[in-house]
């Protein structure tokens, strides 16, 4: 009679392990739980990016509200000679911006629009006036 240290409840002459039928069902249920997190982790990612460039309208605004107390007009220049500000490598692969001015308006006006671009155009296209105006409303 042997006193040997055996496992329980394992059966003499079987190794140890994972069977296929343990191991498919592990991968099926990795990939359902894939399947149901990764479209909101896009989702997640999309409004994280539009919030990049939101926050980027919205100091372009800022600048603008302070062109206009200097030169009593607004520019539609963002680089050199206006407002003096570089779209961020976070936003620029997304968006492009443009500012549409009009100083011959009583009160001079500008909107600024920010055209979806790249993995980013499913979300479309976001604009900001000079009154705080935002569309789409959804988005912001």
């Amino acid at each position: 009679m042997q006193f040997g240290l055996q496992p329980r409840n394992a059966a003499p002459g079987r190794s140890r392990g994972f069977t296929l039928i343990e191991v498919m069902i592990v991968v099926a249920i990795i990939g359902i739980l894939s399947a149901i997190a990764y479209p909101s982790y896009q989702n997640y990612v999309l409004r994280a990016k539009r919030s990049a460039a939101q926050q980027f309208m919205l100091d372009i605004s800022s600048r603008e509200q302070q062109y206009l107390l200097d030169a009593r007009l607004y520019t539609a220049t963002l680089g050199t000679g206006g407002l003096n500000m570089t779209v961020s490598t976070d936003v620029s692969p997304n968006y492009t911006f443009a500012i549409a001015v009009d100083n011959a308006a009583a009160p001079p006006t500008f909107t600024i629009t920010a055209t979806a671009i790249g993995s980013q155009l499913t979300d479309g296209n976001l604009t900001l006036n000079n009154l705080g105006q935002k569309t789409p409303s959804s988005k912001w």
